[in-house]
């Protein structure tokens, strides 16, 4: 019994300690709640959901108007992402609307949300939310008459093949996307005051927005490449948001069809969607560009010892490691623009990190001279990573009466100063004695003279 009692107080002791040590499971979302329209869609869009799954993920297949719908129980979330194939639902059933999707999101979860010319306005106002604007006209569709794909059937040009995509080898993976993405639905803008959106797959300068299937007798309002067909956001909490005007972009049929886009003598046996779904999905799920950083301490040159307080002009050395998910393990995280700061109000000191090469960043600094209750700030943005913002909070006090030095260089003309007037008093105290000595001895003879001398 005294046994189980040491090691029940041992464990719970070290229970602070596990919690805030450094994670090395993966980072990853595995369970998925899957809202669809219509049950039909797990066979029509059944390889993206296999790829999620044979990558370890956990899908819960729901209609959207279910009544039993609900994100969390008792506080805690059932679900880590969430998948929205249901873009005619004008209400989803149960505890599940607008505010608890917002609030799923601003939680730090991950959201997938897919939309076509049947989108509701419950679809664009998460889309809104997001800093995304789909096209007011509910009829209308992209259309590019100069990069449409010539597989296509339709004669509208409805059906475009896009190889518009953002530079990022972290949000596509390192394997470049040969064949043009198919892409068949509604536009949408980009909100230009939000500056976390990013788009992915952008129309080409021929496009525009409007309804197929009536004249156009006006410009339309969404023209070229400010169309976006699929956005990005990751938010400051580090949630990652992929919005899509097709729900056809994750089809089985699109994902095997051959592409020639028009003007090209290029003709590929399948089209890029599927490789640009499942890329796209790995970092939306943080299976790719997620970071993590831990153990971040300092101590005085020389020593060791993380010290409680520092005195200004104190020579220091930082630390920080860095890792990145591989989508199998943790790795070395390398880069060259990591930056620490010494912060009070702002930032004292500035300084870029160095590397090892295997995930550990350091760097030496002197402690301003000025004294206060500093930061150690590592604020990290980079395009397709997760964010850092760690912090680690430390006083600088001034030098104590008995450490300055004992004579200061910068002081050497006040020491003159001083010795001056000292020398000067001295001088103005001998003559002044000289003078009272003088006019005494000519009094007394004086008074000789007039024989008063015996008074």
């Amino acid at each position: 019994m005294k046994n189980f009692c040491f090691f029940f107080i041992f464990g719970i002791s070290l229970f602070p300690l596990l919690c805030f040590s450094f994670n090395p499971e993966s980072p990853l979302d595995r369970r998925v709640l899957v809202l669809l329209d219509d049950f039909s869609l797990k066979s029509s869009h059944s390889i993206f959901f296999n790829s999620l799954k044979s990558r370890g993920f956990n899908l819960d297949f729901k209609l959207a108007d279910d009544p039993s719908l609900s994100l969390q129980r008792y506080g805690q979330y059932l679900y880590d992402a969430l998948i929205l194939f249901s873009p005619s639902t004008e209400r989803y059933g149960g505890s599940l609307d607008l505010a608890a999707v917002l609030d799923f999101v601003d939680s730090g979860h991950d959201l997938i949300v897919a939309a076509d010319a049947s989108a509701s306005d419950l679809i664009k106002n998460i889309a809104t939310e997001c800093g995304v604007d789909f096209d007011e006209d509910s009829a209308a569709m992209v259309i590019d008459h100069k990069s449409y794909a010539i597989c296509g059937t339709e004669g509208d040009h409805t059906l475009i093949a896009s190889d518009d995509f953002i530079q990022s080898d972290v949000i596509l993976g390192k394997t470049k996307i040969e064949a043009p993405v198919l892409f068949k639905g509604i536009a949408h803008s980009v909100n230009a005051t939000n500056g976390l959106v990013l788009k992915v797959l952008s129309a080409s300068p021929s496009a525009y927005s409007a309804n197929p299937e009536s004249k156009l007798l006006s410009p339309p309002l969404l023209t070229g490449s400010s169309i976006s067909l699929v956005s990005v956001l990751q938010t400051r909490n580090n949630a990652r948001i992929m919005i899509t005007g097709s729900i056809d972009l994750f089809s089985n049929r699109l994902f095997r069809t051959a592409v020639q886009k028009a003007g090209s003598p290029f003709k590929f046996e399948k089209s890029g969607n599927e490789q640009f779904v499942t890329e796209i999905s790995k970092w939306v799920f943080h299976e790719r560009g997620h970071l993590e950083a831990v153990d971040l301490r300092h101590h005085k040159v020389g020593e060791t010892d993380e010290p409680a307080m520092y005195r200004i002009k104190d020579d220091l050395k930082f630390y920080v490691e860095v890792y990145e998910w591989s989508g199998k393990s943790w790795e070395p995280y390398v880069a060259d623009d990591v930056q620490v700061q010494f912060y009070m109000m702002s930032p004292y000191v500035l300084k870029t990190l160095s590397t090892d090469g295997k995930g550990l960043y350091n760097a030496s600094f002197k402690v301003p001279d000025v004294y206060g209750v500093f930061q150690f700030k590592v604020d990290y943005h980079r395009l397709g990573y997760t964010s850092l913002a760690l912090s680690k909070q430390i006083p600088v006090r001034p030098f104590r009466h008995n450490e300055y030095e004992r004579f200061i260089t910068t002081a050497f003309p006040y020491y003159g100063a001083s010795f001056s007037t000292v020398r000067s008093l001295f001088l103005w105290s001998d003559s002044l004695s000289s003078v009272y000595s003088t006019c005494i001895t000519s009094k007394t003879q004086q008074l000789k003279k007039i024989g008063l001398s015996s008074l």
